[in-house]
């Protein structure tokens, strides 16, 4: 079902903080312009922590009206609380989105089986597909591939965006999956090691300024022009860990605001780059051909 590059969409913000609608819409529309298979808004680097659940909504639907069923639009209505992530799903399924992007419960670090009834509870209640998003760097717990794999048997639950880092975790999950289950690569540097070992596409922080060449390495790799994608994976590993330098999604949204696309604006506790920083991560983008 989920196949592709997929942008983790940033959320511009006004200067009193305010969401920008107008370039918001431009940037959803820059997106499907470039040829990206899917758009996922209010995910972590669309700065889920610090927006309310009513603007998550806002988002959601703004992003799925401008998308316009041109592509699928995968809404981020994650929470570490079940009811809330209920309720923010069920609200994005009347929306129209195509799909929910579900990220391991925070900070409350569940056990495995506090996981799975998190999740399949979720996939029981809203009769829509979900993406389980794993990342315990940023949740502080591991979903471990038996849950997940106890997860990939239910209906709702078609695919996994795999940010734990660990290749072999990867490996295990991949080998052992349901054939119509989808591992995504949730980091961009790991994107090409992942379809190498059976993946099928990324949920990228990369695309939100380079859609079109995010899909390029991608669609590639899944056609057998492994030499093509190898070349523009290492053509813009730079750029990909520089997005390292800060928390994402901050040099991702300096980024796209250096083309003018989005201002600079983030919400505390994120706040901007130093300013060395931010000529690193110029520097690297002109030598990437980005600017």
């Amino acid at each position: 079902m989920f196949q592709g590059a997929y942008t983790a969409l940033i959320t511009p913000f006004n200067e009193d903080e305010t969401i920008d609608e107008g370039a918001l819409r431009d940037l959803v529309e820059f997106q499907i312009t470039e040829g990206i298979s899917g758009i996922v808004p209010v995910g972590t680097t669309g700065e889920s922590p610090t927006v309310t659940h009513k603007e998550n909504v806002e988002v959601v639907r703004i992003v799925v009206e401008q998308a316009a069923g041109r592509v699928p639009v995968i809404a981020g209505t994650g929470s570490n609380s079940t009811m809330e992530a209920i309720e923010m799903t069920r609200q994005a399924k009347k929306i129209g989105a195509t799909a929910s992007l579900q990220v391991a419960p925070y900070y409350n670090k569940p056990s495995q089986e506090g996981f799975y009834r998190h999740f399949s509870t979720i996939a029981d209640k809203v009769d829509m597909p979900h993406v389980v998003y794993n990342i315990p760097g940023r949740t502080g717990k591991n979903i471990e591939n038996d849950t997940m794999l106890r997860l990939a048997e239910h209906p709702n639950i078609p695919a996994v965006k795999e940010a734990s880092g660990s290749m072999p975790q990867v490996m295990d999950l991949i080998a052992q999956k349901p054939s119509d289950f989808a591992v995504l690569s949730g980091d961009d540097n790991l994107t090409l090691p992942i379809l190498a070992l059976g993946g099928v596409g990324v949920i990228s922080v990369a695309s939100n300024l380079i859609p079109g060449r995010m899909q390029k390495l991608v669609d590639a790799f899944l056609a057998g022009d492994t030499e093509a994608a190898r070349t523009e994976h290492y053509t813009l590993l730079p750029f990909f860990k520089g997005l390292f330098l800060d928390t994402n999604p901050i040099p991702i949204k300096y980024g796209v605001s250096l083309t003018g696309r989005a201002k600079e604006v983030y919400r505390l506790p994120l706040c901007s780059m130093s300013e060395a920083d931010k000529a690193t991560f110029k520097s690297i983008m002109s030598e990437c051909g980005l600017l």
